[in-house]
């Protein structure tokens, strides 16, 4: 099977010189959940905004789905940002029209979907969400956490191949933290999360992969990478405090 994702030997540097990215190579199978860990500034978002040709110019490649993101073909650079679903850290960055179906609607819409087609998409995507009995209410009304998944619908709504979390589990409450995970466990999709909650990467995710001054230094099951205390010294991730990884180490990993 065509994974999701392929990096390969991928490099970039700002117009400033600062180098971000240095030789990255990473695949992602279809269907799997992945944890992106890193200190700030190991180039985590540089990364991720390669991965539908808001950046690009360094070197190497990126494939999604088998597609390359080439940024100097328009139309295929359309495609790839219908295939990769970014959910922003702010859930205001993406909510912007007078409901909840609207603001779902309005990706679909803005690649012709149109009539039943449409209404099905937003159906579909407020469902795996859990949020069907919002669909009429001003998205601004509605709890921290209850915008956070009508984001994570509005990208569900384009039937994305992956499905980019930025720090999905920031500023929400414990039950929302909750309800969220319940959320992203039960998706059919390829799921990359950038997050610093380490212990939300566990319950999430079973594999991880360390990125540090651009470049990966760990790839592996997130219990093992987690309980692996030098490494994570070194690369600044910090485990709360009493939080032992192989204690709560999910059922099946």
């Amino acid at each position: 099977m065509t994974p999701s994702l392929r990096i390969q030997d991928l490099h970039y540097a700002y117009p400033d010189g600062s180098v971000a990215l240095t030789g990255v190579d990473l695949t992602v199978g279809a269907g799997e959940r992945v944890a992106l860990l890193g200190p700030n500034g190991a180039g985590k978002t540089t990364l991720v905004l390669h991965l539908n040709g808001i950046l690009h110019g360094g070197g190497g490649t990126v494939e999604i789905a088998g597609a390359r993101v080439d940024p100097r073909d328009r139309a295929a650079v359309a495609e790839i940002r219908r295939r990769v679903g970014i959910v922003f850290q702010d859930p205001d960055d993406q909510l912007f029209m007078p409901t909840v179906a609207e603001d779902v609607a309005f990706g679909p819409a803005n690649l012709g979907v149109r009539g039943p087609e449409l209404a099905a998409r937003v159906d579909e995507a407020l469902a795996a969400v859990d949020m069907s009995d919002v669909r009429d209410q001003v998205p601004h009304h509605l709890s921290f956490g209850q915008r956070r998944r009508v984001a994570v619908a509005t990208v569900l709504a384009m039937r994305p191949e992956i499905l980019v979390l930025d720090e999905p589990s920031s500023n929400l409450d414990p039950a929302s933290r909750r309800e969220l995970a319940e959320v992203l466990q039960g998706l059919p999709v390829t799921v990359l999360m950038v997050t610093h909650d380490l212990p939300y990467a566990l319950q999430l995710c079973p594999r991880s992969v360390i990125l540090d001054a651009g470049r990966i230094v760990a790839d592996g099951p997130t219990p093992d990478l987690l309980a692996d205390r030098e490494l994570l010294h070194a690369h600044r991730l910090e485990l709360p405090f009493g939080f032992d990884p192989a204690a709560a180490r999910p059922a099946g990993n």
